[in-house]
């Protein structure tokens, strides 16, 4: 099966991509293009998925960045290829060095895509509420800056990320968004009970506005669309044994 990329114009001309499952090597509870090393998959179809990409990327193997995702605000800054063996533990890389690919995985949480066309910079994040609300955008925007990027020349995409209606959280999640900025409210409705819906999405996109760059969100849901896209929360609610990780790219 081919592979199914999702891009935004706004990142052009960077080549660039959310990758969905489709595409992949890996079968069962993983079938499709699984590129999480972390999962239970096998993981020499593992590497297979993620040759498959960095083919796409017109990369190498060894020019397709990474780093072992811990839910910080860290960021690494990558100058030439190939990557460490040991990926650092961060959760966000920023380049101006042509020819590397950035990526990074989600299975719910927000993959977004950072640019800055005229100082040829770019970055890519991984941001769960926690990361979103740690400074982990905001810390990847900086990183940029640092390289040449200008504020005002950053555009930055969020990709298929579970939505609003699919994301149901306890009264403890709330109040400490409520204890960061009471207009947090904006971002919770009301669901069962004590429950409250959080949409993701729209505090990604507030979050990278309020800091002063351009956003949007492709307005995919990985909970609701399962033909497409890996997701944590569909998967443990299923009771299923373990997830794919979809993977998320860009390059100069």
């Amino acid at each position: 099966m081919t592979l199914e990329i999702i891009t935004a114009d706004v990142l052009t001309p960077f080549h660039h991509g959310f990758f969905t499952r489709r595409g992949g090597a890996s079968s069962g509870v993983f079938s499709g293009l699984n590129c999480g090393s972390g999962s239970s998959d096998q993981s020499e179809i593992v590497a297979i998925n993620r040759s498959r990409v960095a083919k796409a990327m017109g990369v190498a193997i060894t020019e397709l960045a990474s780093v072992y995702q811990v839910h910080s605000a860290d960021v690494v800054t990558v100058s030439d290829a190939p990557m460490p063996d040991t990926p650092p533990k961060a959760d966000a890389l920023v380049t101006a060095t042509p020819g590397v690919a950035l990526s990074i995985l989600t299975a719910d949480c927000q993959p977004v895509l950072f640019a800055d066309p005229h100082a040829q910079v770019i970055g890519a994040a991984h941001a769960g509420w926690k990361g979103a609300q740690g400074g982990v955008l905001e810390a990847t925007i900086d990183a940029m800056i640092a390289l040449g990027a200008k504020r005002e020349n950053i555009t930055a995409v969020i990709g298929p990320s579970i939505s609003q209606s699919a994301y149901e959280v306890g009264p403890e999640f709330l109040d400490s968004f409520l204890a960061e900025d009471p207009d947090n409210a904006r971002f919770f409705a009301g669901g069962q009970g004590e429950k409250a819906q959080f949409d993701l999405p729209s505090y990604g996109l507030h979050k990278l506005r309020s800091a002063g760059v351009s956003a949007e969100w492709t307005r995919h849901c990985t909970y609701s669309d399962s033909d497409r896209f890996y997701s944590y929360r569909r998967t443990t609610h299923a009771g299923e044994a373990d997830y794919g990780r979809l993977i998320s790219c860009i390059r100069i």
